[in-house]
């Protein structure tokens, strides 16, 4: 799985431009998982979603197609048989995300949920994720095991969610974690930045482990 993160790196490095890129690997997952959702995508829909300008869109199109992860036709843009597979084997990791509202545990208004699939050794103190949310804006990052039906703080046993009955439900019916699943849910006052930020955290946690 390193190998796969690996290549969103190299989708978005310069490729000899001195021109600086607007967008990084949790941009490229998000469009390869908007494109994984529909039968073609549009440039237009493409900026809209992954907050993009026209310039850097027409730049992330060209890198994907570069390494033969999608085409075009009028209709708009799609995914190539190896970009099915490529985007299929991060989604067995990362197969589900959700939005969670404002609670004691994620006090800010936007909180972006997002699991990974046994990821669980992986997990120190979840400063690590921490770190790599921060880096997209986040203020804030709580990260989750699955241990047991409960949600748990990293290292410890005590079900966190136990009081906020609501929360739980919500994880649980949207994520469907089992155990050794982590859950990293990353807080900002902006929907996207909480979104893109947890992206972030997830896909480099698997890039280190």
């Amino acid at each position: 799985m390193k190998k796969n993160i690996q290549t969103l790196q190299n989708i978005v490095s310069r490729k000899g431009s001195s021109k600086v890129l607007t967008f990084s690997i949790p941009h490229v997952f998000k469009a390869l998982q908007l494109l994984s959702n529909e039968k073609y995508v549009s440039r237009s829909t493409l900026g809209k979603e992954v907050h993009l300008g026209e310039g850097a869109v027409k730049t992330l199109i060209s890198h994907l197609k570069e390494v033969k992860m999608i085409e075009s036709t009028r209709s708009g843009n799609y995914l190539t048989e190896k970009g099915k597979k490529f985007t299929s084997q991060l989604q067995k990791i990362i197969p589900k995300e959700c939005k969670i509202e404002k609670n004691n545990l994620t006090p800010s208004k936007n909180n972006h949920a997002i699991i990974l699939k046994k990821y669980s050794s992986a997990i120190k103190t979840g400063v690590e994720q921490r770190d790599y949310a921060i880096m997209y804006g986040s203020s804030g990052c709580t990260t989750l095991t699955f241990k047991n039906n409960k949600f748990v703080f990293p290292g410890e046993d005590k079900d966190c969610l136990n009081k906020d009955k609501k929360t739980r439900q919500i994880l649980l019916e949207k994520l469907e974690p089992s155990d050794e699943d982590i859950i990293i849910i990353s807080s900002s006052n902006d929907s996207f930045v909480a979104e893109i930020s947890a992206k972030n955290s997830a896909l480099w946690t698997i890039a280190t482990n």
